[in-house]
């Protein structure tokens, strides 16, 4: 499956973007996705996770209540709502893909996005 992610910008602290992840393939629903961030000189983390059937959604202490993670397997995307953003939020995020049950770390996921940048400003 190929990534492709979009959405990413420049906002102002308690603003709002919406991020996609758009897939190639017709079986992205055999795929659990997730979305993790790397800011600069930091490792790359964890956000946020969904089920293949876009039930059950995981989601990191720093992002939980402000940030929603759900898919549209029909047009084979998924996408992360971030709400209430904060200066620390600023990365790059990417959308991952894996067959089998979700995880939350990055050596877990086979397929990456190109990623789409975040800023937060004060």
């Amino acid at each position: 499956v190929q990534l492709q992610a979009s959405g990413g910008g420049l906002v102002q602290a308690g603003g709002s973007l919406r991020l996609s992840c758009g897939a190639s393939g017709r079986t992205f629903d055999t795929y659990s996705t997730a979305w993790f961030r790397q800011a600069p000189g930091k490792e790359r983390e964890f956000v946020a996770a969904i089920t293949r059937g876009g039930v059950i959604s995981h989601y990191s202490d720093s992002v939980k209540g402000r940030f929603t993670i759900y898919r549209d397997n029909a047009k084979i995307t998924v996408y992360l709502q971030m709400n209430s953003l904060k200066p620390e939020d600023t990365a790059v995020y990417y959308c991952a893909a894996r067959l089998g049950v979700v995880r939350s770390k990055p050596e877990d996921y086979d397929y990456w996005g190109q990623g789409t940048l975040v800023t937060v400003s004060s």
